[in-house]
């Protein structure tokens, strides 16, 4: 495979990636690079990284309905109020990824953004994209890099407010997920869509 935009299910160009599972084409095409905003919606997506680190985003896209149920939908307040006892039902719940670092991490992230005032995840996050038109759109795969000098910056702001799981690469991967750079391919059909 070249990297480049191959042909989906419906003939439009999508990256190449999105084509490996039917989960994927839904996601590409109406999540993957649109803006999110809102302390809550990126807890959950700063969450789910971190739970994919070493594993395929499928293993995650697909035990997402789980997730949400065991950490409340991802309420910074619900998840910051977690027990012990809550903490040993994620260890024992098999609809998501029962990895003792990374439900340590999620519930001591919660446990820190809880005393953040509304919007300031939203606002550290966002502070850290970078200005698009100095990004050009990738024609292959491999000109999207894994680390920005953006996510690396914005890994060490997170980590020096305390919070878990945040390398350079796992931020770099809520950049693009939450919409902070478009690194849809050029010819995608999702390419800066609104």
């Amino acid at each position: 495979m070249s990297g480049a935009a191959v042909a989906g299910p419906d003939g439009a160009p999508r990256c190449p990636w999105a084509l490996f599972a039917p989960e994927y084409v839904a996601y590409h095409d109406e999540e993957w690079g649109r803006a999110v905003h809102g302390d809550d919606a990126l807890f959950e997506r700063l969450s789910l990284e971190a739970f994919q680190s070493g594993l395929s985003w499928i293993t995650i896209l697909r035990r997402r309905p789980g997730f949400r149920a065991a950490f409340a939908d991802f309420k910074i307040a619900s998840v910051a109020a977690f027990t012990d006892e809550d903490r040993e039902r994620l260890l024992a719940d098999a609809g998501i990824i029962r990895n003792r670092a990374k439900i340590d991490a999620t519930l001591a992230n919660a446990r820190v953004l809880a005393d953040w005032s509304p919007g300031e995840l939203d606002a550290l996050i966002w502070s850290h994209a970078p200005d698009p038109a100095t990004r050009p759109a990738p024609k292959t795969l491999s000109d999207v890099p894994p680390v920005t000098p953006e996510s690396t910056a914005l890994s060490k702001a997170l980590k020096k407010q305390g919070l878990r799981f945040v390398g350079p690469t796992t931020a770099y991967a809520l950049m693009q997920a939450c919409g902070l750079v478009d690194d849809h391919l050029e010819t995608c059909v999702a390419r800066s869509a609104p």
